[in-house]
Order: structure tokens, then sequence, then C-alpha cells
């Protein structure tokens, strides 16, 4: 059996902040999303507007391609935002101490086939690539977790 999947059109980075506000609400500790896609997909677009919506007084939210991960404090919880782009072994995932965040934080990931087979079996991964317009983007959501299967489905609506 195949997991649940929804696939949503993205008109337009306004619609992508849209979608990341809404699925915010009902992120919570212990929640990984998977941020697959090219090179200016929309990963870093999604994640930025995510964090902002969790966050009481929105702030800059840079890109953690060279930091590698950014943590931030929200009403929500901790949020971490991690690129895996310049990784080149699972294993050095753990040194960024990834993997207890995992547990303890919201996790956005981007570049998650960096980590192989270490990556969360319950995470929701999100796919992104480039739309038929300029700023259009498509996203394919799929999970295995039941907890996704009311939070994805309306938002896939």
């Amino acid at each position: 059996m195949s997991p649940p999947r929804a696939a949503l059109t993205l008109a337009s980075p306004e619609d992508t902040c849209a979608l990341a506000a809404a699925l915010a609400p009902g992120l919570r500790p212990g929640d990984v999303l998977l941020l697959s896609g090219e090179i200016g997909a929309g990963k870093t677009h999604f994640a930025r507007c995510l964090i902002q919506a969790l966050q009481e007084m929105p702030e800059d939210v840079p890109s953690p391609t060279f930091t590698l991960v950014q943590s931030y404090d929200t009403p929500a919880g901790e949020v971490w935002h991690a690129d895996l782009y310049r990784l080149g072994d699972p294993d050095q995932v753990e040194e960024l101490g990834l993997f207890e965040a995992f547990e303890t934080a919201i996790c956005l990931v981007e570049w998650p086939d960096r980590l192989g087979e270490l990556a969360p079996p319950e995470a929701l991964s999100l796919h992104f690539t480039a739309g038929e317009d300029e700023d259009a983007r498509r996203l394919e959501a799929a999970w295995t977790d039941p907890r996704w299967d009311g939070v994805i489905p309306p938002l896939a609506a």
C-alpha cells in the first residue's frame, strides 16, 4: 500500500506563503517536514513563510545554506530550519544535533535526501517543482503517519 498523497498547485509566492501559514498552527514539537525539490523550487520561501507565521513578531528568516541550521523560539515551540545541501555524509547530521531536534522541535529540513535512511519515517514530505507559469509551483505531499491525515487533505481541497 502506497502512502497517502496530496498535490497542490501554488500559482504564486503568495499562495506558497498562504499554504505555509495555514499549515503552521497545526504544527507541534516533534513534527518534521522534509522539503525537497531543485534549487529555486520554493523550499526556502515556504520555510521562511512558515517560520514567520509561527512567530509572534515576524522577523527576518535567512536561508541556512551556509550556517546549515537556524533555530527560532516561537509560541509553538522551538523551530529548526536546516539546509543539508552542503553535507556529503548522513553522519554529519548527527554533529548538527538534528536527531535530537527531531524529537524536541518543529523541524524543516531542506535537501532531506542527505539524511539517507536516517530520515524520520513519520515526517511529512513536501516536494516542490516549478509550475507552468514562472511564479507557479507544484507541491506534492506524502506521509505515512496518520498524524498528517487530518492536516494535509483540507489544505489540498
